[in-house]
């Protein structure tokens, strides 16, 4: 597995987040190939393989924004679970919010995962290497040659 390089969907439209992100995940030398699109909309023509994003690669695992422009990360998330070509792919909340709302309505709408994003780089650091490790090390995920893939 280590040869593989993944791919990573960062749905986020703070420029400054999408920086930190793709600095903190290309930390270690687990590869990963960040895709970085700045809203909803944008994120469902990537994941759709549409337009401007024909010909690009289904992602291992998506990292999620809540609060964003033209669609929000809560439509995002309730159109990719409810998709039989999407609903496979895990989805990481990362998002400033800590409001139990938030989180309940996440998880109502089938997010893998919640973390709240860290204010220092380091912590930040932390949480990317957390994710990478959990989702590309130690569990398996379904390939997009299956059968809902």
């Amino acid at each position: 597995m280590d040869s593989t390089a993944f791919d990573i969907l960062l749905v986020e439209d703070s420029p400054s987040d999408q920086l930190l992100a793709k600095r903190a995940l290309a930390e270690d030398s687990l590869r990963c190939r960040v895709h970085v699109v700045p809203d909803g909309v944008e994120a469902m023509a990537f994941l759709r393989r549409e337009g401007k994003y024909g010909s690009t690669p289904r992602p291992s695992l998506i990292l999620l924004d809540l609060n964003m422009p033209r669609k929000s990360g809560r439509e995002v998330l309730a159109e990719v679970k409810t998709s039989e070509a999407l609903k496979r792919i895990p989805i990481v909340v990362l998002t400033t919010s800590q409001s139990p709302h938030d989180l309940d309505s996440a998880y109502g709408l089938h997010a893998n995962c919640y973390i709240v994003k860290p204010i220092d780089f380091e912590a930040f650091k932390q949480s990317m290497r957390a994710i990478k490790e959990f989702w590309f090390k130690t569990v398996c995920l379904p390939n997009e040659g299956t059968p809902e893939g």
